[in-house]
């Protein structure tokens, strides 16, 4: 699978769960609904209960349970979104889309911050230089 697609997956995916405790769980539902709607109508209604059950599996779970088990239930939709994008790459620009202007936005609305893990690669030739950061802010200056 291309690296893009699988952070997209990943990202997608930790985010979807990440949202569904909270009071913007709606959105994380629309979101999803969406993109197996337009993608996988036949599987719409299924994934739809999936993710419902997850959202009681999470709101039923302990504050220190929580934690471990938000983690292992964004692995099972980063899964399901690796799937889905590997059968219909086209959906990418879909979920991309989501992720942008619905997800995110919703996340933060709700004072969370990212957790997770940041995968960044670079290749640098000649004398070119690479600047990254994973979180955060990045300030770089000249040479003196």
């Amino acid at each position: 699978m291309d690296p893009q697609l699988w952070a997209l997956a990943n990202t997608a995916g930790t985010t979807v769960v990440a949202l569904l405790a909270t009071d913007a769980w709606s959105t994380a539902k629309s979101a999803v609904d969406t993109v197996w709607r337009r993608f996988h109508p036949e599987r719409a209604e299924v994934v739809e209960a999936e993710l419902v059950d997850t959202r009681a599996d999470l709101v039923a779970a302990s504050e220190e349970d929580r934690s471990a088990l938000e983690a292992e239930l964004a692995q099972q939709w980063q899964h399901r979104l690796r799937r889905l994008l590997t059968h219909d790459p086209e959906a990418a620009v879909a979920l991309r889309r989501l992720l942008d202007d619905d997800l995110v936005p919703a996340l933060r609305a709700t004072g969370r911050t990212w957790r997770g893990d940041v995968t960044q690669r670079a290749t640098a030739s000649d004398h070119s230089r690479i600047y990254q950061v994973g979180q955060g802010d990045l300030h770089v200056r000249g040479d003196g």
